[in-house]
């Protein structure tokens, strides 16, 4: 499955393994979720990941971005017509058009309004991640 994580869904994942972010940061290094990114998203990720208040690893980021790289799946996306509540989110719309990714899974969904939005599904962390145990095999339906 081929989504796109907004820059708050990767590093509440990796700053808190067991919220839903943590889960979903999971199943992207499992390989069971494919990232789409383009450049500008890639460098967003560098330097927020970068950041000292996070204390992360930097050696375990590197890693981290270049497996990510290296198993995503990188698009040119071009702008999507706003206007934008935050233009700096823009970009992960537009790479989830252009990759026609199933979801754009963030923590600030109304930075994407569905007028926006042309479609794409928005949801946040807890949203996503009961989407697929719903849509699991063997899963009890909800109707």
């Amino acid at each position: 499955m081929l989504v796109v994580l907004d820059t708050n869904v990767l590093v509440s994942g990796l700053l808190n393994s067991f919220g839903s972010p943590g889960r979903i940061v999971d199943l992207v290094i499992a390989g069971s979720l494919r990232l789409a990114f383009d450049d500008r998203v890639l460098a967003e990720y560098r330097a927020v990941l970068a950041r000292p208040r996070f204390k992360l690893d930097a050696a375990a980021v590197a890693d981290l971005l270049e497996f990510l790289e290296e198993r995503g799946a990188r698009v040119l996306a071009g702008p999507l017509p706003g206007p934008f509540p935050d233009d700096a989110d823009a970009k992960f719309l537009e790479v989830a058009a252009a990759a026609a990714a199933e979801a754009l899974v963030t923590g600030n969904s109304r930075h994407f309004p569905a007028e926006v939005c042309r479609g794409i599904a928005v949801v946040t962390p807890a949203v996503f991640l009961a989407s697929l145990t719903s849509a699991a095999p063997g899963s009890p339906s909800r109707g």
